[in-house]
């Protein structure tokens, strides 16, 4: 997932602030994300349960880069396209439903871990935090391929 944001970053990078800082949200996120899942360089020694702060400044950056996304970015993107044509407007209204299916799944993993209290409610957790890696990998995937089409075909933007 990071070799894919640098291609990103690469990619994209300069063209607009508001993807630039989305962009950077979301490297903080996976950095926060492996660090969690103890991920190298962040190899968990003990196999314990990352501390309470630390799930909770996850999901505080989670919730951030969704509300980006739904309230701030993907209008800004969808409004893009339909100026470009019906095209890039139909690629991104099937897109966009898509995105959003990662949404639910987020946010029940921030409602059941941010505030989670004692050891039993924690037994799935590395399950859970692996089903929502995938999830965001396929998000970041469909994400960036609305923000590709955008760039790719209409360079004025």
């Amino acid at each position: 997932m990071l070799e894919r944001l640098e291609q990103a970053q690469e990619q994209w990078g300069g063209s607009h602030s508001v993807i630039d800082n989305w962009l950077a949200e979301r490297q903080e996120l996976l950095v926060k994300y492996y660090h969690l899942a103890g991920c190298a360089p962040y190899d968990k020694k003990d196999h314990a349960l990352p501390e309470q702060a630390q799930i909770q400044a996850f999901c505080q950056i989670l919730l951030d880069y969704l509300s980006a996304g739904h309230f701030e970015i993907y209008d800004d993107l969808v409004q893009q396209c339909q100026k470009k044509g019906p095209e890039s407007l139909k690629l991104a209204q099937a897109l966009y439903p898509r995105i959003a299916e990662s949404t639910n799944l987020a946010l029940d993993f921030n409602d059941k871990y941010a505030e989670a209290k004692g050891e039993g409610l924690l037994d799935q957790f590395d399950k859970e935090l692996s089903e929502l890696g995938e999830a965001l990998e396929q998000r970041f995937e469909l994400e960036d391929e609305l923000i590709h089409n955008l760039y790719a075909n209409h360079t004025d933007v």
